[in-house]
């Protein structure tokens, strides 16, 4: 039988890996490192730093294949990223058939927590329903963009006694539908706090969290939400790529 470990990292600072992470990273013989290009080198950059921190052996091998990308073209984005998690099982497929031997453990890296909007933990089941391979996993828990977020801002997630919603950008764009106090946004391409600037919200923005890239912008709405546009759309152009969070809340 083969292992695999799907470890959170963390939301990109090399202290936020939990000390499980780290004993399970010295379980393993191989990481698998998804290379997403050029303009992304720093996301496996801080894998590997973590890895030379906390690996206390040397034995291990680092294999990296390239990322499949999503069509960003597509009409239907569901359909577009079950093609994209299509394509990922079959890399994934691959690596453990040729460089994962029998007796062997893999890992994944997940940035963040592999449970919140990645699809890891989806990809690696549906290669064990397939039953092509012989595979236990284990999935590691890690600190999230979103605890990150909230601690850098000092400010609790939720109002007393109220709900807390985490979404998309892409949903966000549609309106605020439910009744949430607080509300978290991950995945947000398009500036979509702009379609909400007729609320009372304040709003808690960070990009680049935990690295030493990282920027934060808090305030009303209304307010600061100029700033968060220009310094976003900075941010993008110079570094090719954008990682960002926010919480928006209702003043109690």
């Amino acid at each position: 039988m083969k292992e695999l470990l799907i470890i959170g990292i963390g939301a990109g600072n090399p202290e936020y890996i939990t000390i499980q992470a780290v004993k399970a990273l010295n379980r393993v013989d191989v990481i698998f490192l998804m290379d997403k290009g050029a303009d992304k080198f720093k996301l496996n950059e801080l894998r590997r730093d973590i890895c030379e921190r906390y690996i206390e052996h040397s034995d291990y091998r680092i294999v990296e294949a390239l990322n499949p990308e999503r069509r960003r073209e597509a009409a239907d984005y569901l359909h577009a990223v079950g093609d994209l998690n299509t394509q990922k099982q079959q890399t994934f497929e691959r690596l453990i058939a040729e460089e994962l031997a029998e007796g062997e453990c893999g890992a994944f890296l997940v940035w963040g927590d592999p449970s919140l909007y990645d699809s890891t933990i989806r990809i690696v089941d549906a290669i064990i329903k397939d039953g092509r391979h012989d595979i236990a996993f284990e999935v590691i828990p890690g600190i999230t963009s979103v605890q990150a977020l909230t601690a850098r801002h000092r400010v609790p997630l939720n109002n007393i006694g109220h709900s807390v919603e985490i979404t998309t950008g892409r949903r966000v764009a549609q309106g605020l539908t439910g009744d949430a106090e607080s509300v978290v946004v991950m995945l947000d391409a398009h500036d979509s706090w702009q379609t909400l600037m007729d609320q009372d919200l304040d709003i808690y923005w960070g990009a680049y969290l935990g690295t030493p890239d990282e920027t934060l912008i808090a305030g009303k709405l209304n307010e600061v939400a100029d700033e968060i546009q220009r310094v976003r759309s900075a941010a993008r152009q110079r570094h090719g790529w954008i990682m960002d969070t926010y919480l928006l809340k209702r003043r109690e």
